[in-house]
């Protein structure tokens, strides 16, 4: 199955259902399954503020922010296209130079499993 991994707190709010639209400066033809990896770096000054709000919000911080360096979820990539202002909410980031939007739907959470992270897609056997 073809993986990405994606730093926290995006991976959580991927596997959340928060964020729907991953972005990147290069777009992939892939349709389909994909595995979404927590990286074993944060995005760290966001990641304290998201982890305060949330818990301020919501209570316990879910299990999908916490997890790194494994799969949190699968994903349907339907679509990738150039990043416009209209997609910033559903990829919780303001548009930037060389962006674009890939397209998720379908989360189904999994079990997490360590996953060594690369860059770009890879394969990973489930």
């Amino acid at each position: 199955m073809k993986a990405i991994c994606i730093k926290q707190p995006w991976a959580g709010l991927i596997a959340e259902g928060e964020k729907t639209i991953e972005t990147r400066t290069w777009q992939t033809t892939h349709r389909g399954p994909l595995l979404i990896v927590a990286s074993l770096g944060l995005v760290q000054p966001m990641y304290n503020s998201m982890k305060d709000w949330y818990i301020k919000e919501h209570g316990l911080l879910p299990i999908t922010y916490q997890v790194r360096g494994a799969a949190l979820c699968i994903v349907d990539l339907y679509d990738c296209k150039p990043m416009t202002r209209r997609d910033q909410k559903a990829a919780c980031i303001d548009i930037y130079p060389g962006a674009f939007s890939w397209f998720l739907r379908d989360i189904k959470i999994i079990k997490p499993f360590a996953v060594k992270g690369r860059l770009n897609l890879f394969d990973v056997s489930i």
